[in-house]
């Protein structure tokens, strides 16, 4: 039975999923929007979505986390263009729509976006 697990485990061991979320996680912040698995999307959306909120409040320890998870030039984007956009908002700053399934091997697709 797979009661109470929230987390998506994508196959992988967990350094891998935190590597792969950390990786899309840092694509859809430098370009603020990107397509990948309706799977990863979902389970990236809650992932960025924590993220942006701590960003919102400057500090030293939350700007370093950030640089930790998604790097450096990410981080920066992150503080400068993104956090202040979502100032007085309370959350839901992404969006997911879903695309059609490939033709190959039938997988769903969406994409995300930064609203």
């Amino acid at each position: 039975m797979n009661h109470h697990n929230s987390v998506r485990k994508f196959g992988r061991s967990a350094t891998q999923r935190k590597a792969l979320l950390n990786s899309l996680a840092r694509s859809l912040v430098l370009v603020g929007k990107i397509e990948t698995s309706e799977a990863k999307a979902k389970e990236l959306r809650s992932f960025i979505e924590k993220m942006i909120t701590r960003a919102r409040k400057p500090s030293l320890s939350v700007t370093r986390s950030i640089a930790i998870a998604i790097g450096d030039d990410a981080e920066k984007v992150m503080r400068e263009k993104v956090a202040p956009k979502y100032k007085d908002r309370d959350g839901g700053y992404t969006r997911v729509i879903k695309l059609p399934q490939t033709r190959s091997d039938a997988s769903k697709q969406a994409i995300i976006e930064l609203i």
